[in-house]
């Protein structure tokens, strides 16, 4: 089955007219686990809806928990509105009781036009339902043409980072950022003592520190993070982005969009006895080669749960050097590691020291101080605009609003951008950045919300890419990858991965093997490629995608990561 829109929160009736709603023979392309969604989401918007249950076609509700992404809240409001409570329309005005006379030509007419319309009844309930997705047809914003490069250089504020937080599934990672952020502030502990009840209810009462950033209903209820988590936090220097990352490999794909907005990342290994080791064969490995293939060079690793063996200075330097010695295979630099021992669900060393007995070995940074020492990556500011679109939406300002991080350039309100792959124009009618603050212009670097004019929403797709329309991103259907390889490569069916973007594709050719070092080719067209080794591979996609040199991607094959690496 094939998401036809990835659009999120806006109303998709023209969509289901056009592509219809699940057949049979497309309810057999989910997964197994997304079959299991689908019956427990199905289930609890059921449950959601109580006796107004009855309104809703049972399509609809399916149709929407896979147009939403399984998130069943959005799935309830959409429902709602549609079907229960939908918005009032306007009372017609009543015809007059007595008709006026009329010749018998005029009479005739009038007929005939009633009985095509009457003919027509269905084409207009289709017209009725395309309207919906109408063209914001606002006035047109003026650019104020500022040099945005040098109002970027006169402010004087706090540096921009964004770091990813990844690691097996049930290290302790959502759980160590609620802490952090109940520490720093950003949350209260009334906030905190809220979830904690919530969280009992369910019997999982642990889990309320997690529940900060986990938020959807199906996160809190599985006990794991599925999706990207996001949230701020300022220190003295620095205003950060934190993007918490799934753990478990069925999301792999949420991690990688994840690492490809993130300058440094926090590695969580949980410590306890056993769970290192499993973590260590498990998403500890493929999470460090993933990030490290997506361009990110600063590396905290956060030895969590050490307090459960009395905070062994023992097991953290057994940790550590084992960790040391495959980060440092993988391409990490041993000056751009750093380890902190902490303890998520008590906040040892996160941004105050331990004051356990037990851990007054360790004199090094807390996490925050290790954040705070980490340099941002280099901004590309003065190349051409390039945005990945992480979520659209409807919001008050716009019908059609985007979120994302931009890559590279700059732009300012009224400035037209270009949409790829569709290649609609469209024009910012207003923005917001980072703190959701409303702004005239941004920089490569900062996540922004933009608020659209002048585009039909179905052209607009998470993955997709905003650009200059002068300078545009090309979109291709083949092209050549330096790739390392994590497990055995041939020609092969694969998903490409880029950011938000996945697209199928297959390995037609294997050119050459590659020295890691020197780049220079030892093997001219191997059969296969063994894992660990470097090669040039072509790549060709089923469809045309915004691709160009130099980004980062990742090939899967099978629920499996088999290669990452840099477009040639």
């Amino acid at each position: 089955m094939a998401r036809h829109q990835n659009i999120r929160n806006l109303d998709y009736e023209a969509e289901l007219e056009e592509y219809g709603a699940f057949s049979d023979e497309e309810e057999e392309e989910l997964s197994p686990e997304d079959q299991v969604r689908m019956r427990e989401g199905t289930a609890q918007v059921l449950e959601a809806l109580g006796v107004e249950a009855h309104k809703v076609p049972k399509t609809q509700i399916e149709e929407s928990l896979w147009h939403y992404y399984w998130d069943v809240d959005k799935t309830i409001t959409y429902l709602i509105s549609k079907y229960i409570d939908p918005p009032k329309k306007p009372a017609k005005t009543a015809p007059p009781k007595t008709a006026p006379k009329q010749d018998v030509a005029t009479a005739g007419k009038k007929s005939a036009n009633v009985h095509n319309k009457k003919g027509s009844s269905s084409a207009d309930g289709v017209t009725n339902q395309v309207s919906q997705l109408k063209i914001d047809d606002t006035p047109l914003p003026k650019s104020r043409n500022l040099n945005v490069l040098s109002e970027f250089e006169k402010q004087k504020g706090k540096k921009t980072a964004s770091f990813v937080v990844v690691g097996h599934v049930d290290a302790g990672k959502s759980t160590m950022m609620g802490r952090l952020l109940l520490d720093l502030n950003v949350v209260d502990q009334r906030t905190v003592d809220k979830l904690r009840k919530e969280a009992e209810k369910i019997g999982k009462t642990s889990f309320a520190l997690a529940w900060v950033l986990d938020q959807r209903h199906e996160e809190r209820s599985r006990g794991v993070t599925i999706d990207i988590a996001t949230n701020r936090f300022e220190t003295e220097t620095t205003s950060f982005t934190i993007l918490d990352a799934p753990g478990h490999r069925d999301f792999i794909p949420n991690m990688i969009a994840g690492a490809s907005q993130a300058d440094f990342a926090i590695l969580v290994i949980d410590a306890s006895t056993g769970a290192f080791e499993s973590g260590l064969k498990g998403q500890t490995r493929e999470h460090s080669l993933l990030i490290r293939s997506m361009g990110v060079s600063r590396i905290i690793v956060a030895v969590n749960k050490l307090d459960t063996v009395n905070w062994s200075q023992e097991r953290f330097d057994e940790i550590t050097h084992q960790v040391s010695g495959f980060l440092t295979a993988t391409g990490f630099q041993p000056k751009n590691i750093a380890f902190v021992p902490v303890s998520g669900l008590h906040g040892d060393n996160l941004v105050r020291k331990s004051t356990d007995p037990a851990a007054s070995w360790y004199t090094g940074k807390t996490l925050v101080e290790e954040l705070e020492a980490s340099e941002p990556s280099a901004r590309a500011l003065a190349k051409p605009l390039r945005m990945t679109i992480s979520e659209v939406m409807r919001t008050p300002q716009s019908s059609i609003s985007i979120t994302g991080r931009i890559d590279a350039g700059s732009l300012q309100m009224g400035d037209a951008l270009l949409v790829q792959p569709s290649g609609e124009k469209a024009y910012v009618k207003s923005l917001q950045v980072d703190d959701g603050e409303p702004a005239d212009w941004a920089v490569a670097g900062q996540n922004v919300v933009l608020h659209l004019s002048n585009i039909d929403p179905i052209h607009v797709r998470v993955g997709d890419i905003v650009c200059d329309p002068a300078k545009p991103i090309q979109c291709v259907d083949t092209f050549t990858l330096k790739a390392l390889a994590f497990d055995i490569l041939m020609p092969m069916q694969v998903d490409v991965h880029r950011g938000r973007l996945h697209a199928a594709g297959k390995i037609e050719a294997i050119d050459a093997i590659l020295d890691k070092v020197t780049g220079k080719v030892t093997k001219k067209k191997p059969m296969i490629v063994k894992p660990g080794t470097v090669s040039r591979v072509r790549v060709t996609l089923h469809s045309k995608v915004p691709l160009e040199a130099g980004q980062r991607v990742v090939l899967r094959s099978g629920g499996q990561t088999v290669a990452a690496g840099l477009l040639e």
